[in-house]
């Protein structure tokens, strides 16, 4: 692993995404316990469906995802259904469930970049999407943060989708 001290500027906090054994369960929690409010009904992922890759191959991989804008940042949940995922691993490894990524954004045109200076910094790349709002990499930063590190490249429809979202919540 170099020791890169290679700083990004303009990349910022943007979701917590916590890997959870019942989504209805933890939005309820969320929404009652805690008063965070705007969790949008789960949505159904299929990993071959948005080209999402895991260890650099496409798999058969499902989950239900929500998430909603609160204090500054995005909170994701995620409950494995089926198949080979990083957050089936995840699962897997911890059964209750829990904080499984914090992901990071920064506009589209410094994507590759910033997984570029990770991956050469000797961080494998676990899974990476290319969505029409952000392209995504997720990096195994287990043994450094105990989490996994998503960096968001953000395209400019992107960041419509942010603001839309930030105000429904």
């Amino acid at each position: 692993m170099s020791s890169t001290n290679n700083p990004v500027a303009g990349l910022e906090l943007a979701q917590i995404g916590w890997v959870v054994p019942d989504i209805h369960a933890a939005v309820q929690f969320l929404s009652n316990a805690l008063g965070i409010a705007g969790f949008p009904e789960p949505e159904h992922v299929r990993a071959q469906d948005i080209g999402m890759t895991y260890y650099g191959q496409i798999v058969v991989g499902e989950w239900l995802t929500t998430q909603t804008y609160n204090g500054g940042t995005f909170v994701e949940l995620i409950q494995p259904v089926s198949g080979q995922s990083m957050f089936q691993d995840y699962l897997d490894r911890y059964p209750a469930g829990g904080t499984q990524h914090l992901a990071f954004r920064l506009p589209v045109d410094e994507f590759d970049r910033v997984t570029s200076d990770l991956r050469e910094q000797g961080y494998k790349q676990i899974s990476e999407v290319d969505h029409p709002i952000a392209r995504m990499a997720f990096f195994d930063t287990y043994h450094r943060l105990g989490v996994a590190t998503e960096i968001m490249g953000i395209t400019p429809e992107g960041w419509g989708a942010i603001d839309q979202m930030k105000k429904a919540s």
